[in-house]
């Protein structure tokens, strides 16, 4: 594992955790629940102000609720020197390096307004989710899928396997819904959640 140890290598550490959430689709409240703490908790990492970041057993634990693992932190820090994206991609879009983001056609990125509060309180009633096609989701991410038939389905991944994917298309229904991959015929990850 990378050793990060001055004022830049810590900016850069914390500016790469920064875009490996956005990349998942969670706020900092979100991520840090996930984490077991605060949002203030996790913005004080992602600031750089909170000691311990460099700490692999810290490390862990924060990319674990991100769905990542610490040397996809580390690989994420050291691509961009000074702790901005390197990418040359839309600002319109989140990157993280730590995922497989190549290939991506920017017009592979879209919008869609949500209409209710399905999946509150994850995302409610006209919070804009970005997604892309072409992006593999994780468990805990939203997901847009395609279905053979046309139907557009919109849910929070629980589990994904080779020829099927549990989601939850919404927060008052208790049983997953289970999409067979060889139905999906586009599929993306929701990389970003943006409230009106």
């Amino acid at each position: 594992m990378a050793r990060f140890e001055s004022d830049d290598d810590i900016r850069r550490l914390a500016a790469a955790l920064a875009r490996l959430r956005q990349a998942a689709g969670l706020s900092q409240a979100e991520a840090g629940r996930r984490a077991g703490m605060t949002s203030q908790g996790w913005s004080a990492y992602e600031s750089g102000r909170r000691a311990g970041l460099f700490r692999p057993d810290v490390q862990r634990r924060l990319t674990t609720a991100l769905g990542v693992d610490p040397e996809t932190l580390a690989l994420e820090a050291a691509s961009s020197p000074n702790g901005v994206a390197t990418s040359s991609a839309s600002p319109g879009g989140v990157e993280g390096r730590g995922r497989d983001w190549s290939g991506v056609e920017p017009s592979d990125m879209h919008r869609l307004t949500l209409a209710d509060d399905r999946l509150a309180p994850w995302a409610g009633r006209g919070v804009v989710l970005e997604y892309r096609f072409g992006v593999e989701p994780r468990a805990g991410q939203g997901l847009v899928a395609v279905l053979s038939d046309g139907e557009q389905v919109v849910g929070i991944v629980q589990h994904m396997r080779d020829t099927e994917i549990a989601i939850r298309p919404s927060t008052t229904v208790s049983e997953d819904r289970l999409l067979q991959r060889a139905d999906i015929v586009r599929l993306g990850a929701v990389t970003a959640r943006i409230d009106k």
